[in-house]
């Protein structure tokens, strides 16, 4: 298949609600999940992400009947329910207003006819950062839940920044419940970057783990609960492309930040962790890092965008435009982001169509192709787009970085 006949790619902006709606329909028999943290723990962030809204934090859920309840997912495309109980704390006592809540809830939802109004699955989030999980903690837990006794469990660990602190923190989670010496061991422990976050100005930590959180969240529903595989399908998509799209937020302005140097951008190495970081993120985002050729796949696209003779030539645009007076490391910055922009387009794609089953991921003819497509034609032109608009307005890199991203996601 050649990239001219190819789909072009579609970011979660370019679809639209109404797709997005129409995917899933109007399912009223969802499964219900009950999410259980300590506030600071980051459940607001975790249930934005996997909704796929800032619900959480404008507090647009569906309040429950007693007002005690946020309940999310119940008109969007989500294929279950997400029900955070305010004031559900383990470590409190108060938790016992929110479980008479959730009770009630579920019992007068029986009462007005809708019988798939209980709790499926509970997610226990704690907070990665911390380094810790006391057994006290978790008998917390276990006694806050003990009313839904086979209901299963899936720990979150959230903040999850590195590879280390993921396999030290899932190793905290099994050795303290394995003191509390309990049945009721959580069905998987499963941890998360549910949205960007920065180390410092050039480097940060891209979303991860929310794909395989929706997958066996659905996977764990009762089978009579369970999205159809086709719109659970549909919405995992949508998700990928809402967090790779984050992912290429933050990749362009990390390359705005270390690009704005005196150096030609094309003559220097500084993009190439830049280009590599987001590579990754993406590929893991659409599970291409487990596909055969997975390494070459990655490595393909970054070599082709960095000997890319558009990329290599992108510099004298800013002797072409007349009238364009922009000191060199505004100019570096502003073609850093756009480079690591259109990359992070190409890989989006990419990893689409190996995600799809419509390419392998060690067809490499095929993807340089891909990639020198998306630095050539209209990307020097939304580059001195970009130039221009940054001669006129002054911006700094936050809002350098915004342009960018807003031409390279857009199809402008």
């Amino acid at each position: 298949m050649s990239i001219a006949s190819d789909t072009p790619y579609q970011s979660g902006e370019d679809m639209g609600e109404n797709e997005t709606e129409s995917v899933m329909g109007k399912n009223d028999r969802k499964g219900n999940v009950l999410v259980i943290g300590n506030s600071g723990v980051g459940k607001s962030t975790l249930i934005n992400a996997v909704v796929g809204e800032q619900v959480a934090v404008t507090g647009r859920g569906t309040a429950g009947q007693t007002n005690r309840l946020e309940i999310y997912g119940e008109d969007d495309a989500s294929p279950f329910r997400i029900i955070d109980s305010v004031g559900f704390e383990p470590a409190f006592f108060k938790r016992y207003q929110a479980i008479a809540a959730m009770k009630k809830w579920s019992r007068e939802s029986v009462e007005d006819g809708k019988s798939d109004h209980q709790i499926n699955v509970i997610w226990f989030c704690v907070e990665g950062t911390s380094g810790k999980l006391f057994p006290q903690a978790v008998r917390n837990f276990l006694d806050a839940t003990k009313h839904w006794p086979h209901v299963p469990i899936v720990v979150i660990i959230t903040k999850s920044y590195s590879k280390r602190d993921r396999e030290e923190n899932i190793a905290l989670v099994q050795k303290a419940f394995g003191e509390v010496k309990t049945s009721r061991m959580p069905k998987a422990i499963i941890p998360v970057v549910a949205d960007t976050f920065w180390i410092d100005d050039g480097k940060y930590a891209a979303p991860d783990g929310i794909d395989e959180l929706i997958a066996t969240t659905v996977e764990f529903m009762p089978e009579g609960l369970q999205a159809a595989k086709e719109d659970a399908a549909q919405f995992r998509l949508n998700r990928k492309r809402v967090l790779s799209q984050s992912t290429t937020a933050a990749a362009t302005l990390s390359a705005v930040i270390v690009g704005a140097v005196p150096v030609p951008i094309p003559d220097a190495t500084i993009l190439g962790p830049v280009e590599i970081a987001a590579i990754t993120a993406i590929s893991k985002i659409y599970g291409i890092d487990k596909e055969h050729g997975a390494e070459r796949f990655k490595e393909t696209i970054a070599e082709v965008g960095t000997v890319s003779l558009a990329a290599k030539g992108v510099l004298s645009l800013t002797k072409a435009i007349p009238g364009l007076n922009l000191a060199t490391s505004v100019a570096n910055a502003v073609v850093a982001g756009s480079i690591v922009a259109a990359l992070c387009g190409a890989t989006i794609y990419a990893c689409e169509q190996v995600y799809l089953g419509n390419k392998s991921a060690d067809d490499a003819d095929w993807l340089k192709r891909l990639v020198e497509s998306k630095l050539s034609g209209d990307f020097v032109a939304k580059v001195t787009d970009a130039l221009k608009q940054t001669a006129s307005d002054g911006l700094d890199a936050k809002r350098i970085a915004d342009l960018i991203f807003g031409l390279f996601s857009t199809g402008k």
